[in-house]
């Protein structure tokens, strides 16, 4: 990809079957040979799905970039502040993988 500019969806899995979120944004991006990728914001304003955004990115920020043409890649989200705003940069390896997490409460 040389240049993007619009909208298209992160997706984050919990496991191969089961997608617990596909989040809009707007995005900007650039060639794929740089490590950061991209730019870009979450469309929505909902103050809730933003901080359902960050949590997914602290429980794993991998998360699953997906265009209209459903062609997608793994990408890593670095929230760069708490209005929904973020870099991408590619993800080595496949888009799925296993990961085990513990919530401490």
């Amino acid at each position: 990809m040389e240049h993007f500019q619009g909208r298209c969806y992160l997706d984050w899995w919990a496991n191969s079957t089961t997608c617990l979120a596909s989040i809009e944004v707007s995005l900007v991006a650039r060639s794929m040979d740089s490590d950061r990728i991209a730019e870009g914001h979450l469309v929505s304003d909902d103050s809730e799905e933003r901080e359902g955004f960050i949590l997914l990115c602290d429980l794993d920020p991998v998360f699953v970039l997906r265009f209209d043409d459903e062609s997608s890649a793994a990408v890593t989200v670095h929230p760069t502040r708490e209005d929904g705003r973020f870099t991408l940069t590619v993800r080595p390896g496949p888009e799925r993988r296993s990961v085990s997490h513990t919530l401490r409460t």
